[in-house]
């Protein structure tokens, strides 16, 4: 269950999280709480499957190259790979989908010659073609939520 804590992180600092030392600290202070019970109240979060991380979202290729990729893999080594996939600290948002090409992710590196290595060595590590999605138009999509605080 939610508590009144938890909502109010959720809906308060999905945007805007505070830029310093001790951020954790600086939301204390600004909801009346202290540093252990916001850090204690994330982690709940985090085990719970509300949150999968705290960290900034950063416009594709604004740092580094990114692009997005998708593999055809037997459902058999699905997670096998998946797995592989998610061990490389290039990839994020590695998740299955209901088609030919069921396993996508996005690939982030320090520049296009990283890509193509890290691309090439998941195609080597896992025997299966990745194919490159790159962006060709940028469009932001707001995925902020609000809680209802009111409602317990």
């Amino acid at each position: 269950m939610l508590t009144f804590l938890h909502k109010r992180l959720l809906n308060d600092f999905q945007h805007d999280f505070p830029l310093t030392e001790r951020p954790y600290q600086a939301i204390a202070d600004t909801l009346g709480v202290t540093e252990d019970d916001v850090i204690s109240a994330l982690n709940d979060l985090h085990d719970s499957h509300f949150i999968s991380r705290i960290g900034p979202v950063i416009p594709p290729n604004h740092i580094g190259v990114s692009t997005l990729a998708a593999m055809a893999v037997p459902e058999e080594r699905l997670q096998e790979v998946a797995d592989k996939i998610s061990a490389y600290a290039e990839v994020n948002h590695n998740y299955e989908r209901e088609h030919r090409f069921n396993l996508w992710f996005v690939i982030i590196a320090s520049d296009a010659a990283h890509l193509q290595d890290v691309i090439a060595s998941i195609e080597q590590e896992t025997a299966y073609k990745v194919m490159q999605l790159p962006l060709l138009d940028d469009f932001f999509i707001d995925l902020g939520f609000k809680l209802d605080l009111n409602n317990d």
